[in-house]
């Protein structure tokens, strides 16, 4: 598509795919929506991105990055027919994060059917230089239907910028001149205090920048989740193995898992596998909320640990396997978000797997002097013979368990 041209949507639910092409020193991308009533809008919740993902109708949700070979996208899910009436747009945005979109090569947006995954519409930025935010297309409604539009209007002033131009409050925007003094108005007795504004920092870890102190990022108490969600890699051809292989399994099926040591000792495991979804409020401090079959962002695997019993912990290792659907985490593109209570979100994706692994270590927490620290992992582990993908990561981490048969 032309910047400006539009195209009738008529899917139900559509799939948005913000994607680019990775290269030495380009910034990180993040994808965003903004569900507007009038061109403004209606609160900060119709703001919806890495910190904020999922609208409170349900019809708009940040599903995370898929890195695949030299490309990564970022997506943004849309079920049309939930937009609340009075949304008459949703804009698709883009933030750069360290850097302009002129040092982002192949930055592109695609509308995919979100039920058979054909692509309705792409439309490529090939005009980017210093702008650290984009609005790369927006949904709208029309004739009582909905259209996509190629915008491509960026923005200097990056994701804070581009978020307040369309009314939303935020932390870390510049502060406006201060107005004249005058007298103040008097306050309702029962006057609401005002709403928090979004905040938009959060921290990417990279091979080279891998770890995060949680206490140099204000994370000190309360609590700090872990979620995980992920997605088959879409892939033109597959082996008759491959094919063989997902029928066999099933539907795709993860489970995030933590080993623990307490500082007093003592060492376990949480996970669904058997049962052992931990405890928040007694050891281990650590408790794994559910099952999820579905990797949606929404829900996902959640670990929660709780930081003020960070002094009983020495060192926690998170890591996946796959249960079900899958034997090797070669087709499979995952995210890990840890959001703490207090302090910005942590981020990572998982490197393509290029090994026959079915267990990822995903990341390492230890105890140094009082703080957590988070190292990013993304190890693939490929088991001996006869070793299931627990006793692996207890073997590469040296651990020291014994290990009986579970089921779940």
């Amino acid at each position: 598509m032309l910047k400006g041209a539009n195209v009738p949507v008529t899917a139900r639910s559509v799939r948005v795919e913000i994607g680019w092409q990775t290269a030495s020193g380009a910034p990180d991308v993040d994808a965003s929506a903004l569900l507007l009533a009038g061109r403004k809008v209606r609160s900060d919740a119709d703001f919806i991105f890495y910190n904020q993902p999922r609208h409170a109708s349900g019809a708009v949700r940040h599903e995370g990055k898929q890195p695949a070979g030299g490309t990564v996208t970022d997506r943004i899910g849309v079920d049309l027919g939930a937009v609340e009436p009075g949304i008459e747009t949703v804009v698709l945005a883009a933030s750069a994060d360290g850097g302009a979109f002129g040092r982002v090569p192949g930055l592109h947006i695609r509308l995919l059917d979100a039920d058979t995954g054909a692509e309705l519409a792409r439309f490529d930025s090939e005009d980017a230089s210093t702008e650290t935010a984009f609005v790369l297309g927006e949904l709208y409604r029309r004739g009582g239907g909905w259209k996509f539009r190629a915008v491509g209007q960026g923005y200097d002033s990056g994701l804070a910028g581009l978020a307040t131009d369309f009314g939303i409050s935020v932390d870390d925007a510049p502060a406006a001149a201060p107005a004249p003094a005058a007298a103040p108005a008097p306050v309702p007795a029962q006057a609401a205090p005002p709403a928090a504004p979004v905040r938009l920092s959060k921290v990417t870890l990279t091979k080279s920048a891998p770890s995060i102190s949680l206490a140099k990022q204000g994370a000190t108490s309360g609590t700090i989740r872990v979620n995980l969600n992920w997605q088959e890699r879409v892939q033109e051809q597959q082996s008759w193995k491959q094919r063989f292989s997902k029928a066999m399994g099933g539907a795709l099926d993860l489970d995030l898992c933590a080993l623990f040591e307490l500082a007093d000792g003592r060492k376990g495991v949480v996970q669904a596998l058997g049962n052992a979804f931990g405890a928040l409020h007694q050891p281990p401090y650590i408790h794994l909320d559910g099952d999820d079959r579905t990797g949606a962002v929404a829900a996902g695997e959640n670990l929660t640990i709780n930081l003020d019993h960070v002094r009983d912990l020495r060192r926690i290792v998170i890591f996946v396997t796959i249960y079900s659907g899958a034997t090797s985490f070669r087709d499979i593109s995952a995210t890990v978000t840890l959001t703490p209570q207090h302090g910005a979100p942590v981020e990572f994706t998982l490197d393509e797997c290029t090994v026959d692994s079915p267990v990822c270590a995903l990341a390492l927490l230890t105890n140094q002097n009082g703080e957590l620290v988070v190292q990013r992992e993304a190890r693939y582990l490929v088991p001996e013979p006869r070793v299931s993908p627990q006793r692996t990561v207890d073997y590469a981490y040296g651990w020291g368990m014994q290990w009986t048969p579970g089921s779940k």
